[in-house]
């Protein structure tokens, strides 16, 4: 018999107050007295302590009983789930995924916490990320990464990795995720999961981009199905809605409308997907002809110089921290921060006086984006250029040359959303790798167009169910 410690897929899905419930019906469980908040928020704590083990996902964890006395309103009532750690939950410190700085103890709530706990949830703790962010992967320079529940050997994807490898591994039904270059939808891809970017502005202001000349950040959450991303996004309306965006309400089910959606499996900056990759987007692409869609190729014409504005921003935002951190922490060093960091922080000071022209070109590719949407509804594209690699490919401890190639030639399709502001959603894709592990495809739409991504996101669930790590 396979024991705990040499199984290379890990979860915690067992006959517990949990079950195998999503976070609808779990609070719907609890709405209806068949289990207690409190025994579910202990058994969600049991399970994680249980493939904590193994994927090494959570930076801080509470008591749940302190927590969870029971059910105090909200769609998500009694729902355990987890803060990453870039955003600020009141008594608990911020760590930003840093050895850098000692974190310092939030003395109140992010306005992002507030809008999640609006939703009744019960959070057990908070979730680790690479440093501030930066990283797909979540790897460290001296410390365990972030694992894969579907194979331990392999990313769980970044940033927002530790909750996405507790929601995949059956520990809590959703967590927080936040998204400024793919960080909701590459983890969400990696792990087999639901994972929405927001329209900029459809959720309350990320704190960390709130001050930057381009927000580029969204906060959200990752889930194993789709109900729980639109009950989220109908909770997070309730408390504050943007008056700028049509509203969205909760969206319930497929829907009737036939859509006209563009296609490309190749980046706009010339980045070619994997094969297994492209699969994905073409087997995607009959189902979505079979189901009465019309899909056509589409081109997304991109300023050639897109890429490298985006990492010179990326290395505004490292030059940035390196010279405000000691508001996160007085002992702040930029010293300690990784590989990665000060890498992009030493090119931006190669080529800081740029940042004009490199602001106005990403200001503009809002145009090319609209002028691709002409005629369509949603275009799909992947996730990533190529599935989920091994640990160590994109560790922090890789030469920076070396390690930002790889990013470059992995990230090549989910930035341009941060940058325009638009919706974006990653599902998973039928089957999976040599390795046993998910591959996401991605549907992008006009500011504003959740309802619509939403919906067909429910069709390909309903048409096909998304696979469960507890059949492997």
């Amino acid at each position: 018999m396979t024991t705990f410690e040499e199984r290379t897929t890990v979860h915690a899905f067992r006959d517990d107050a949990l079950g195998e419930h999503d976070a609808v019906g779990l609070a719907e469980a609890v709405r209806r007295r068949e289990v207690g908040a409190a025994e579910v928020a202990r058994d969600a704590a049991e399970r994680v302590r249980e493939v904590e083990a193994r994927l090494h996902a959570v930076q801080v964890h509470l008591d749940p009983p302190a927590f969870a006395a029971g059910p105090d309103g909200g769609v998500f009532a009694g729902v355990p789930t987890f803060v990453k750690d870039n955003t600020d939950y009141l008594g608990l410190p911020t760590g930003h995924g840093s050895a850098a700085f000692t974190p310092r103890v939030a003395r109140r709530h992010a306005p992002f916490t507030r809008q999640l706990l609006s939703s009744g949830v019960t959070v057990l703790g908070k979730t680790r990320l690479p440093e501030f962010g930066f990283s797909p992967a979540t790897e460290y320079e001296s410390a365990e990464p972030v694992r894969n529940p579907w194979n331990t050997g392999y990313s769980a994807g970044g940033s927002s990795g530790g909750s996405a490898a507790l929601v995949a591994a059956g520990a809590v039904p959703i967590a927080h995720a936040n998204d400024g270059g793919g960080s909701i939808r590459i983890p969400a891809a990696c792990c087999g999961l639901v994972g929405l970017k927001p329209t900029r502005g459809r959720v309350v202001t990320n704190a960390q981009s709130r001050q930057l000349p381009l927000d580029i950040v969204s906060d959200g959450i990752v889930s194993r199905s789709v109900r729980d991303t639109a009950a989220f996004l109908a909770a997070a309306e309730t408390h504050w809605r943007n008056p700028k965006l049509p509203p969205l309400g909760l969206v319930e089910g497929p829907s009737d409308r036939r859509l006209r959606i563009g296609f490309l499996v190749d980046s706009p900056n010339g980045v070619h997907a994997d094969a297994t990759t492209r699969a994905a987007v073409t087997g995607t692409v009959a189902t979505l002809e079979r189901l009465g869609h019309t899909v056509e190729p589409v081109e997304l014409a991109l300023d050639p110089r897109f890429t490298d504005d985006f990492l010179t921003y990326w290395g505004m935002l490292s030059f940035l921290l390196g010279v405000t951190g000691r508001s996160l922490g007085r002992d702040f060093d930029r010293r300690r921060m990784d590989g990665l960091s000060r890498g992009l922080r030493e090119d931006y000071l190669k080529t800081w006086r740029s940042t004009p022209g490199v602001l106005r070109r990403l200001r503009r590719t809002a145009e090319a984006y609209a002028a691709a949407f002409r005629g369509l509804d949603l275009i799909l594209t992947p996730v990533l250029a190529h599935t989920a690699p091994e640990l160590g490919h994109l560790s922090p401890t890789v030469p920076y040359r070396t390690l930002i190639e790889r990013i470059l030639a992995y990230v090549a399709f989910t930035p341009v959303n941060n940058v325009v502001g638009t919706p974006s959603l990653s599902v998973p894709a039928p089957g999976a790798t040599e390795a046993g592990l998910p591959v996401g495809v991605m549907f992008s739409g006009r500011p504003g167009s959740e309802r619509t991504l939403l919906e067909l996101a429910f069709t390909l669930e309903a048409d096909r169910p998304f696979r469960r790590i507890q059949d492997v």
